[in-house]
């Protein structure tokens, strides 16, 4: 069984390309990578992050709309790829040649996910398409054509889906089992890959579902909490992780299917679940203090969803340092982790991230075919 290898550097040594991809990056997805989408729909205080102190560390000159202290994962990415900061959909005068991103916080790959608070997925793919024919107004047909053929789109959706969708929808878990609703979530996602496909994509990226029930709001809400000398529970919600471990096998087997059924079809998936797992129970050996509760909110954990005092209960606690915890909200990670995990999509190695890391993919790189049917998700230490 290939051995899963997380790539990381303490001291911020962090991977970027000689040479400038040329690729353009098209983003879809949820509060995992919206830079700000939800600044601009009516929606409540819980899907968005346009106020203190969200944004804090600096790099903004104000709060964006990220839900973290500082940058998310996609705008590393574009800083590897040599790619500006790729702006909102939804922002005023974007220009689209280099990518958008359509991302709003709280949505999911099914529009009854957070229905009417959220840009879900149907709709962030209809902007896309008027992102096309936009393109093809300014740039001409073929032009355009050649930017959507080259881009690299990536997926970072799926974790309201089982959350709030289903652990939080009696009437759904009424209605379908578990294996039932995640195939339908899997058959969803599936047609919007291949939706983007018909269009002209060819490259795809998906951040994989973290493990859901360790997030502090679901340890919060653990019906089962961890008893005083149960280690190996650690108190995570384990409904929550066994919806996550089943999405990402279904993903991995959608995308290895995908891959041999559509001509030129390339992707990069990894394992985010046990990834950021072994760093949740092991936070020191990667200069972590905390890895349990979050940096900003309240209650067990930080757990109860209250950072920026603008929801229901106004009452929040702020760490004086986010960079010493893995959680900087009750459900979002601190920049930092943004930063490493988007150093292993980048240029991790086969046992991490595969068929292809998303440098292979800005730059074209080339794999064999062994390296696809070797590739293997849930992979151990």
């Amino acid at each position: 069984m290939i051995s899963f290898f997380i790539s990381i550097s303490l001291y911020g040594a962090f991977c970027s390309p000689l040479e400038r991809t040329g690729s353009a990056f098209f983003i879809f997805g949820d509060s995992s990578v919206d830079p700000g989408n939800n600044n601009y729909i009516n929606t409540i205080p819980e899907n968005r992050a346009d106020y203190e102190p969200y944004g804090q560390n600096g790099f903004f000159p104000k709060p964006t709309g990220r839900f973290s202290d500082g940058r998310v994962i996609v705008d590393f990415i574009a800083e590897y790829a040599k790619l500006p900061i790729i702006p909102p959909f939804l922002q005023p005068s974007v220009d689209y040649a280099k990518g958008v991103n359509f991302a709003s916080g709280g949505a999911g790959i099914l529009s009854e996910t957070n229905h009417g608070l959220v840009i879900d997925l149907q709709t962030q793919l209809k902007s896309f398409e008027e992102v096309q024919k936009t393109l093809a107004e300014k740039l001409g047909d073929e032009e355009a054509q050649r930017v959507i053929s080259g881009a690299v789109y990536f997926f970072g959706i799926g974790s309201n889906d089982y959350m709030g969708g289903y652990l939080g929808n009696p009437k759904m878990q009424q209605r379908y089992n578990p294996e039932q609703y995640v195939g339908m979530v899997i058959g969803n996602l599936t047609n919007a890959v291949q939706l983007l496909y018909q269009k002209g994509g060819r490259k795809f990226g998906f951040l994989s579902l973290p493990p859901l029930g360790c997030l502090p709001a679901l340890r919060a809400l653990n019906p089962k909490p961890k008893k005083p000398n149960d280690e190996e529970a650690g108190g995570c919600f384990e409904e929550a992780l066994a919806l996550a471990l089943a999405h990402n096998n279904a993903l991995d087997a959608m995308l290895k299917t995908l891959h041999y059924m559509l001509k030129d079809f390339k992707y990069c998936n990894s394992n985010l679940y046990d990834w950021l797992h072994h760093i949740i129970n092991n936070p020191t050996n990667y200069g972590f203090k905390d890895g349990l509760n979050a940096c900003c909110g309240t209650g067990p954990y930080g757990g109860i969803f209250t950072c920026g005092g603008r929801k229901n209960i106004k009452d929040y606690q702020l760490c004086d340092n986010p960079q010493d915890h893995v959680w900087w909200d009750s459900l979002h990670p601190t920049e930092r982790i943004h930063q490493l995990f988007a150093n292993t999509l980048w240029s991790g190695p086969s046992s991490s991230v595969a068929p292809y890391n998303l440098q292979d993919l800005f730059l074209d790189r080339q794999i064999t075919i062994g390296d696809i049917v070797d590739h293997n998700p849930q992979s151990q230490y």
